[in-house]
């Protein structure tokens, strides 16, 4: 039976958790996820975790922080003045916006909070700081 290794192209359902089982992504219910081994396309640690599998294995990989979405920088958090904002701009707190930077590159941010002169933003990943679980089964090589 053919393994998984580095180059292959492959499909996988999976089930994304945090650490206390709090599921943020899976594919149950849906399409696989197909991506190439070692194309930098997802997560290092979900890429490696997949090498020497074989179709229908089941295997449950956890990703550090540090090698998932990185760590929480609290110098990702930021005020944007309200004199800054278009007229009208009323975000709730935890809407996600998309903002760009000063080269033009666009960020989505989290609004965190609001004072009388300000947003709060926050541009981390969603997922910054946190552990992960992923379970995946192994359905193609192509």
């Amino acid at each position: 039976m053919a393994k998984v290794k580095e180059g292959d192209t492959i499909s996988i359902h999976y089930t994304g958790k945090l650490e206390d089982g709090t599921v943020f992504e899976s594919s149950e219910g849906g399409a696989s996820l197909e991506f190439k081994v070692g194309g930098g396309e997802f997560l290092k640690g979900l890429e490696d975790g997949v090498i020497g599998m074989g179709i229908g294995d089941e295997k449950t990989i956890g990703i550090p922080a540090e090698e998932g979405y990185g760590v929480y920088v609290e110098e990702k958090v930021f005020e944007f003045g309200r004199d800054k904002a278009p007229e009208n701009f009323d975000p709730e707190i935890g809407q996600q916006l998309q903002m760009y930077r000063a080269d033009g590159m666009p960020i989505t941010v989290k609004v965190t909070g609001k004072t009388e002169k300000a947003f709060i933003m926050d541009c981390n990943h969603p997922l910054a700081g946190k552990n992960l679980v992923f379970e995946i089964k192994l359905v193609e090589i192509a």
